[in-house]
Parts: C-alpha cells; structure tokens; sequence
C-alpha cells in the first residue's frame, strides 16, 4: 500500500476555505518565496554539475577521452558496442506507454560514459585490498566492490538527469534508461580496454586494425549486453522507486541488490564456467567463452523480459477501460 503525503493536523482539519499559507502548507508567492526556491535549484542543479564535472575530468585523466576521440580505438569500440546497442534499442521498443524523447536518451547515455570513471578510479584503488587472499579475494572483490560500485554508478547517470524530468512518466521508464546508462558504461569500458590490448603501433582502418583488435573486441562485444541487462534491471526498480516515494530507499536498494549480485556472479563465474564449457565440449579459443556468456546473458535476458512483459500486461489490462471507451461513445452516438 502506497504512503500518502504526510499532512499536519491544521492541514487535515481545514476545509478548502482556509488558507494555510505559510502556517500548515507552502507555495511561492513571495519574493522572498521566488528567491528561496531560486536558491534551492541553483544549488542542486551545481551539485549536479559539481559531479558531472569530476565525472570528466576522471574520463581525461585516465586517458577514456583520449581513447573515445582516437580512430582506431573508436572504429573497434564503435563495432564491440553493436550487440548492446541492439540490446537497448530493445528495451526501447518495449515502452508501451510512450516513446521517450531522443534528448534525455542521449544524455543518459552520456552520463554513463561519465560516471563510469567513478568506478575505475574505486575498482582500481579497492582492488589491492583484496590481492592477498588469492581466488576468494577476487570473488570477494567482485561482490563487495565491482558489483555494487557499477552498478551505482550506473543508476546515478540516470538519477542525475533523466529520473528528474517530468517525462519520466511510468516505471518501465527507469528500465530504458537504465539500459542507456549501461550502454554508456560499456561503450567507455570498451574502449579503455581495448586501448589497453591494441598493439601501440599505428594502424591503418582497415585489414590490419581489425586483425589487431579483433579478439578483444569480440570479447568485448559480449560483454557489453550485461552491463545492459544489469542496469535496465536496476533502472526498472529505480522507476518503481519514483512512483512510490514512501518506499523510495528499500525499492531503489532491492534493485541495486539483484543487479549487483548478478554482475559480480558473472565476472566470479565467466573464467571457470568458461573452462567447464571447453572442457565438456572440447571447444578451444573463444568458442567456450561465447557459449558461457550466451547462456549467461540469455537466462538473466529472460528475467528482464518477463518483469517487461509484466508491466506491460498490466498496463494493457489497466487501460483497457479507458481504450474501449471512444468506441463505446461512438456507437452510442450513432444510434441516438
């Protein structure tokens, strides 16, 4: 049961006739009330920026503007984010309610890119911590930091920009924006990686650069879908979180939880499921990894869809009212 907005006792007793301004509720009338709300913007809107801003400064510093901006890398990053895009582009699709605007789109996406430097410069600083436990420390490391900290800032390129516009209008909204956040994420994560295996030698576009590149950026190609999945799962249950702001903080929580625990059971599972695979079948070279990650991606894949598939069944019973009425009006109209 939703929480309804807490009301004084004054505000609960008075009739439509009284006018509580000031005493038991608040509006902007005043000067003093223009400058007031004027103020509050201003400084979340800086706050905002503030972390945009630190946000850039890290993609420059850890050389993920350099890479976006460099052809090479750019024509192989452009090529492992195909798979994602197709992902997201599908989610999308699935929006029954209405088509969401092209900017706040490109803007979560952009936001991804950004924040995702937020979790290179943890990952890389917690990492250590963990190094002297061997394989349980990796696994710890995946659950306790690459888990939670991707997947946060993942959410907070949405929370930033998109979450806040009146054109987040349905909870289905937070899963398509949540899929762009991740195709951000990926598409930078991509390219670092890739900067990182591509020989430093120039090359040119074509025979040679894909011979290079090739093998990580098919790796990185079927990586890049997780990190859809995860956050579009994450995104959904931010979108519930909006429209049940009594229950806000336990919502946006339980998304995170089950984005986390999946991503960190991906990156401690993908090495040793892949070997599992190859030991099975014989297959050798990246054929075992790809059989893994499809098997991975299409189980979680389906658990998206079905909450997808049940917003949207609910959507369509819910409406189905309010869609049936015009014919009903017209038919009445035409035997009056």
């Amino acid at each position: 049961m939703a929480m309804s907005k807490p009301r004084d006792p004054v505000e609960e007793a008075a009739d439509d006739s009284m006018d509580l301004y000031d005493v038991a509720t608040w509006e902007v009338r005043s000067r003093l009330d223009r400058f007031a709300a004027i103020v509050w913007w201003a400084a979340a809107g800086s706050a905002r920026l503030a972390v945009i801003g630190v946000a850039f400064l890290l993609l420059v510093g850890i050389g993920g503007f350099a890479a976006i901006t460099d052809p090479e890398i750019g024509v192989l990053t452009v090529l492992s984010a195909v798979p994602a895009v197709g992902l997201a582009a599908y989610v999308y699709s699935t929006d029954v309610t209405s088509s969401e605007p092209l900017s706040l789109l490109v803007a979560t996406f952009l936001l991804g890119v950004l924040t995702a430097n937020f979790a290179a410069i943890l990952n890389t600083r917690l990492q250590p911590l963990f190094g002297g436990l061997g394989a349980i420390g990796m696994v710890l490391f995946f659950f306790l930091v690459v888990g939670p900290v991707e997947e946060v800032v993942k959410l907070l390129a949405v929370r930033l920009y998109a979450y806040n516009d009146g054109r987040f209008d349905a909870v289905l909204d937070g899963a398509v924006y949540g899929a762009m956040a991740g195709l951000g994420f990926a598409v930078i994560e991509n390219a670092l990686y890739i900067t990182r295996q591509l020989p430093t030698a120039e090359l040119d576009l074509g025979v040679a650069l894909i011979g290079a590149g090739g093998g990580i950026t098919a790796v990185r190609a079927l990586a890049g879908p997780g990190h859809v999945i995860y956050s579009a799962i994450a995104g959904y249950y931010l979108g519930l979180a909006k429209f049940n702001p009594g229950r806000r903080g336990p919502i946006v929580v339980k998304g995170i939880l089950i984005a986390a625990f999946v991503h960190a059971t991906y990156n401690a599972t993908v090495g040793i499921g892949s070997a599992v695979i190859g030991a099975i079948t014989g297959l050798s070279g990246l054929a075992p990894f790809i059989i893994y990650v499809v098997i991975y991606d299409g189980f979680l894949g389906l658990f998206l869809l079905g909450k997808i598939q049940q917003y949207r069944t609910s959507y369509w019973q819910a409406t189905a009212s309010a869609r049936s009425e015009p014919d009903l009006e017209a038919e009445l109209t035409e035997f009056e």
